[in-house]
């Protein structure tokens, strides 16, 4: 009986080892996110905060906000993505996210949509998030591509 005590015991640590005291997934929470253009100039930088459904990869996105004033963006932008995990190993998650950036019914100048497609990078002391965006629309200017970086927000 001792041993059998001691084997569950065993078993019982080794489970809960597994149990992280994290929030779930890497991607939950305040993100600030800085494109730039093919030629490496700021296209646009905003912030938002994300939480994935861990169970879909479905990704929830509010306080959806752009710096400055871009014409192609006003009040009442939605988000939506959805995140993919491709591997997990010693707690760092890799990870692939597509994130749709769709402008509000009243933007005065047309209807846009920022696609971006990147990569989580997960080390233990930092998770960024890096890829291309590709923005189309009938606004003025409002079509452009190039690369992004997201880090988590303080």
């Amino acid at each position: 009986m001792k041993y059998f005590s001691f084997s569950i015991l065993c078993m019982a640590l080794v489970m809960l080892s597994g149990c992280g005291s994290g929030s779930g997934t890497p991607i939950n929470g305040n993100w600030s996110a800085t494109l730039t253009n093919t030629n490496g100039a700021t296209a646009f930088v905003f912030s938002l905060t994300m939480n994935e459904n861990s169970s879909t990869g479905a990704v929830t996105v509010s306080n959806l906000s752009f710096t400055g004033s871009p014409p192609c963006f006003g009040q009442g932008n939605t988000g939506t993505g959805t995140f993919t995990s491709t591997s997990t190993a010693n707690g760092i998650t890799t990870g692939n996210l597509q994130l749709t950036v769709q402008s509000g019914s009243s933007n005065g100048d047309g209807s846009n949509q920022l696609t971006l497609i990147g990569t989580l990078t997960q080390t233990t002391n930092n998770n960024t998030i890096t890829g291309t965006w590709n923005l189309t629309g009938t606004g003025s200017g409002c079509t452009g591509s190039g690369n992004f970086t997201m880090a988590p927000a303080n």
